[in-house]
């Protein structure tokens, strides 16, 4: 009989040595890695991460103060004192668009996390109970989906009256639903996993099983819908500071600045330019990271 030694390699499990554990990526690992494979997402991610900066130390790299007039520079086109020009009082754009940062961000993210919230929980509730819980929350999801965005948000402004905290009103409420709609399908699809199902045959309660159990799932759903729509809200705010329904025209909100600029558009193009530049690249940015947080975050996609 041949020795055993040369039977079993010496990583074998029979040789008696105690192999080190293999080593699995992790979740947040394996989404990291996924994500930062998709080179414009990663991009856009950075640019994002950019405009945090400037809203947060805009202050201080504002090169002149936005809101001072200068009379002698009126309308004047980019040069190396005003890389981007001045506006119809002589006020420094890039200034002002670097200040309008932290305002439009604000204004954005502040909608967008209200109907996170009110939709995720009106999504779960609507998902976990069903009856007629769950057809009142569609229903109304269903009235608030057969306006037009924009046409909604501009009626409940109306109502409301002008002004940045009824615009964040208005651009929540008409997200709410979509957040809603997506949420109670998760919470349909996990309320039958096995695990659910084996907390509440050990006697859970309901209000632990939704958070507990059925909320972590929603998760990457909620990030996801979260990067898409603070575009559409950053569109939507500037869309209702240009008809004079949000931000007040001294304000530097970049919606503000289109809005003042059009009158002098055939004569002063600068004025309109940059504002509309800042937020196309804005809206883009956000959703390419949509994009690429979909795609990382959903299991069906190809590595």
């Amino acid at each position: 009989m041949s020795d055993n030694s040369t039977v079993m390699g010496a990583g074998s499990p029979l040789s008696g040595e105690v192999l080190p554990p293999v080593k699995t990526k992790g979740r947040i690992g394996e989404f990291v890695s996924k994500f930062c494979r998709q080179r414009m997402s990663l991009t856009a991610a950075g640019f994002i991460v950019l405009l945090l900066l400037i809203a947060v130390f805009g202050p201080f790299l504002t090169p002149y103060n936005p809101d001072e007039a200068n009379y002698e520079v009126l309308m004047a086109g980019p040069s190396a004192d005003h890389w981007a020009g001045t506006d119809e009082y002589g006020r420094d754009i890039l200034s002002r668009l670097i200040d309008g940062t932290r305002l439009t961000l604000a204004v954005s993210l502040s909608a967008v996390f209200i109907a996170a919230v009110l939709g995720t929980i009106l999504g779960l509730l609507s998902g976990f109970y069903g009856g007629w819980l769950d057809r009142l929350i569609m229903r109304g999801s269903d009235v608030l989906f057969s306006f037009p965005d924009l046409l909604l948000a501009i009626g409940i402004v109306a109502i409301l009256g002008p002004g940045l905290s009824n615009v964040v009103i208005a651009v929540a409420v008409f997200g709410t639903p979509s957040f809603a709609r997506i949420i109670r399908s998760v919470t349909l699809s996990a309320k039958e996993t096995l695990f659910v199902e084996a907390a509440r045959s050990m006697g859970a309660k309901n209000g632990r099983i939704i958070w507990r159990h059925i909320f972590p799932e929603t998760v990457p759903s909620i990030i996801v819908n979260v990067s898409m729509k603070v575009g559409g809200a950053i569109l939507a705010a500037a869309s209702l500071s240009f008809l004079g329904m949000g931000a007040k025209t001294t304000e530097p909100d970049w919606g503000a600045m289109l809005s003042m600029g059009r009158d002098y558009l055939s004569i002063a193009p600068h004025i309109v330019y940059f504002p509309g530049i800042a937020i196309f690249l804005t809206v883009l940015a956000f959703n390419l990271v949509g994009d690429g947080l979909r795609d990382a975050l959903d299991p069906k996609m190809k590595n």
